[in-house]
């Protein structure tokens, strides 16, 4: 399950250079402004976003010269520019994360919704990505409980993401939102899909070790 969900996030180099535009966002944004070369506050901020949304297209073109999938690097692209262009419109470096943490948020509501309504996204997920399309651990009420609470799992994982860095966001701590989105969120991210593999994995060996004693007796 995790080599397909890997796979489907474009594997640890599609983390990487999801990460390389906030990075340039940050370094840039640090080192012209106050810290470094002491621009004015406005101007350091319009070659942070010119360098995230470069480096933005710079992976799309390569990959593209390359005939690799962009479809990672147009999903964040368009995340990039939406971030981009509120921070050019506010002169503020901290609504370039705005979206991001906006969705995230959005994605703890309909996770904890699905749990309420007994359709567990996590479940429908494994399902697509590990399961061949079938959801047939629906009717199985182990994995189904499984799911309920894996999903509740992944809301709380989000819900920390999106909490430390709207916490920065109403502090006004734009550079430290970066630095939290690059160093801690994907950390948490990589763990959370880690365990919902073992807990899935230990479900399904157990079931299947079961059957087999069954057919033996």
């Amino acid at each position: 399950m995790s080599e397909q969900i890997s796979e489907q996030l474009g594997g640890v180099r599609g983390l990487v250079e999801s990460s390389v535009p906030v990075l340039a966002f940050v370094v840039l944004n640090v080192l012209l402004g106050e810290v470094g070369l002491d621009l004015a506050k406005k101007t350091a901020l319009y070659w942070a976003i010119a360098g995230s949304v470069g480096s933005a297209l710079a992976i799309g073109i390569y990959r593209l010269t390359r005939k690799q999938p962009i479809r990672h690097a147009v999903n964040g692209l368009f995340g990039i520019a939406i971030g981009a262009f509120l921070a050019w419109r506010t002169g503020d470096a901290k609504n370039f994360y705005l979206p991001g943490i906006l969705l995230t948020l959005g994605q703890v509501v309909v996770l904890i919704g699905s749990v309420a309504v007994r359709r567990p996204i996590i479940g429908y997920v494994w399902g697509v990505l590990a399961n061949g399309g079938k959801h047939d651990w629906f009717d199985n009420p182990r994995l189904f409980r499984t799911f309920q609470w894996l999903t509740l799992v992944w809301a709380a994982s989000l819900f920390i993401r999106a909490g430390v860095q709207g916490w920065l966001y109403l502090a006004d701590q734009a550079n430290a939102i970066g630095v939290v989105r690059i160093l801690i969120s994907w950390p948490i991210y990589a763990a959370t899909f880690a365990f919902t593999a073992w807990a899935v994995h230990r479900v399904t060996s157990a079931q299947a070790a079961e059957a087999e004693a069954a057919k033996a007796s």
